[in-house]
């Protein structure tokens, strides 16, 4: 069998152009020995004048000429391989027995020259086919041979001949069979990469699904690669080449934490990474990200809390033994356990709001009836006393039913939304002129604040954020401020800050939990409400320590609730400008 004969059909295509490339050499090597016969030819041409100096000449140029020809064939034309490879061996068995007559057959020595054509057929052509011009180099060997013996042309060279037979036999078995044994391992080869290359392509997939993010660090700190969720996570743009982890300021925690555990594990050979040890879960380490310059716009003003992981791979070669991060946003987790949890007791809150209003509607016009009929001073505290509660669940069912209604989101100018709503405000609960002031930084345009939300949403949103600032603010003027402010995204933020004493970070853990509240009269709604109409309209709702230009002097850091509006949309410019106009005509 030859190496044609070895390639399995799935495995054709992938060894076609080894086959390619060995025919090109053989053509090469066919090139370079023409131009040296005719080298030879220039130099000595001593026991070729009797048989003819011109002929030789000729032929030599002609093989070269053909050779020069198969050659680009070769390059330009990769079809009917086997049709070319049986058509060069056959010109050269041609060319070199014409050679070998003319230079005076045995004793010319040129017999050698056909071992070249001969092992081209036994590497790239079936054994059977290779044989077969064996078979044809002896028997015209030992033909001329008998010729010469016959015509009494010096002595018989018929053994000498038999003896180049044998060798040509024997070279094409030999170099057939390591040539079929060398093509096999290459296509073994070749099967093994295309099923490596599949395994990491689904490698890959899976690694780009997961929601813990991956992170891939040699000795030095180099970055080598990372999973769509730690690039998330870190805010960090997708890699070209490696990168130092430690050159990026914003991950300063990461790269300690890196180091930390390596000078910790550097010799404990126990945390390998194997199928059985993923990864240390007792080598948990938890990290907090801080808003950095180098990265992302996504990322650029959110902090992070991390869980990390490590593991060191088991590469063999502590020298080349590279670290994995696995990493957890632990505020994701968080937010899943929570959306969890407030999912089931919305639903139970909303059937329950419903069973409740209509006998609370009953208890309230039974309370309005008995009070018209009440002269006591005391029986009427306790009639308003009734009247006050009802009031107020009546308002806490009202919140809930609030959040099943569907966000009608349209373009509102801000400046004079909140101009129409603060008066009102302050008319509702008796503040003064200057109580609460609204503002906006110097770069923006006020024509240009527009956001895209539902008006009732909103409204509601800032009369709860107001409602639970005016419980602690001191009441005089600048107490309350109503901030909008454009982030590093380009996303448009409202900033409700106070005088009072703030909320410490305890409290500030539940804050939007329902029903948590720190006040006796608070229904432990409002904030929980407006968090959930933000998410209705693409926004998000949070309370944040910040200290920039809007903190109060004397202040570290300043506590206010930031409510960050959805991004912006360039295509519906013209639609917001009208209706900017708009609000502001009304």
């Amino acid at each position: 069998m030859s190496g044609a004969a070895l390639m399995p059909a799935e495995a054709a295509s992938l060894s076609r152009d080894s086959f390619w490339r060995s025919l090109q050499t053989l053509n090469a090597t066919r090139v370079v020995v023409a131009a040296v016969l005719l080298v030879y030819l220039s130099f000595s041409s001593k026991g070729l004048r009797l048989a003819g100096e011109f002929i030789y000449g000729k032929t030599c140029l002609a093989y070269l000429i053909l050779a020069v020809l198969a050659a680009v064939l070769t390059v330009h034309y990769r079809r009917r391989f086997l049709l070319q490879l049986l058509t060069q061996v056959a010109i050269d068995i041609v060319v070199i027995s014409m050679l070998y007559v003319t230079g005076g057959g045995a004793r010319s020595g040129l017999a050698i020259l056909y071992l070249l054509p001969l092992a081209g057929a036994a590497i790239l052509a079936p054994l059977l086919l290779a044989l077969f011009f064996s078979a044809l180099v002896t028997l015209f060997l030992l033909a001329e041979s008998v010729l010469q013996a016959l015509m009494n042309d010096g002595d018989p060279t018929v053994l000498q001949s038999a003896l180049y037979g044998s060798a040509f036999f024997a070279s094409v078995l030999v170099v057939n069979r390591l040539a079929a044994r060398l093509i096999g391992q290459e296509e073994l080869a070749l099967r093994r990469g295309a099923d490596l290359g599949v395994q990491q392509a689904i490698n890959r997939l899976v690694i780009a699904a997961v929601g813990d993010g991956v992170l891939v660090l040699d000795r030095a700190g180099m970055v080598h690669s990372m999973n769509p969720a730690a690039q998330s996570m870190l805010g960090l743009a997708p890699p070209q080449t490696a990168f130092s982890l430690a050159a990026v300021e914003a991950m300063a925690p990461l790269t300690a934490a890196f180091d930390a555990w390596r000078e910790q594990h550097a010799a404990n050979a126990g945390d390998s990474l194997t199928p059985e040890n993923p990864g240390a879960a007792d080598d948990a380490v938890f990290i907090t990200l801080t808003p950095g310059e180098n990265v992302s716009q996504a990322r650029r003003d959110l902090t992070v809390h991390l869980k990390l992981r490590f593991a060191r791979s088991d590469s063999g070669d502590v020298r080349q033994a590279h670290t994995v991060i696995f990493m957890q946003d632990i505020g994701n987790i968080e937010n899943q356990a929570h959306q969890l949890k407030l999912a089931s007791m919305g639903r139970l809150t909303a059937s329950l709001a419903h069973e409740v209003r209509n006998p609370l509607s009953a208890i309230g016009h039974a309370a309005a009836l008995l009070d018209e009929d009440v002269t006591e001073p005391a029986q009427r505290r306790l009639l308003r006393i009734v009247g006050d509660n009802v009031e107020r669940v009546n308002r806490l069912i009202g919140d809930i039913l609030h959040l099943s209604r569907k966000a009608q989101i349209e373009a509102i100018a801000l400046p004079s939304f909140f101009a129409d709503l603060l008066t009102e405000f302050k008319e509702t609960h008796g503040l003064a002129e200057h109580a609460i002031v609204l503002a906006w930084t110097a770069d923006l345009n006020p024509q240009a604040l527009v956001a895209h939300f539902d008006a009732l949403h909103l409204r509601q949103i800032v009369v709860n954020l107001l409602t639970n600032a005016i419980r602690y603010a001191s009441g005089e003027a600048d107490s309350i401020r109503l901030q909008v402010v454009q982030n590093k995204g380009r996303r448009l933020e409202l900033h409700v800050l106070d005088d009072g004493p703030g909320i410490v970070p305890t409290v500030r853990a539940h804050l939007f939990e329902p029903f948590y509240t720190t006040s006796s009269k608070g229904t432990g709604l409002g904030l929980y409400v407006a968090r959930e109409l933000c998410l209705n309209n693409a926004a998000l709702l949070d309370y944040e320590y910040r200290n920039d230009a809007l903190a109060r002097p004397g202040s570290t850091a300043t506590g206010r609730f930031v409510l960050r509006f959805s991004a912006p949309r360039p295509r519906r410019a013209p639609a917001a400008a009208n209706t900017t106009s708009k609000g502001e005509s009304q």
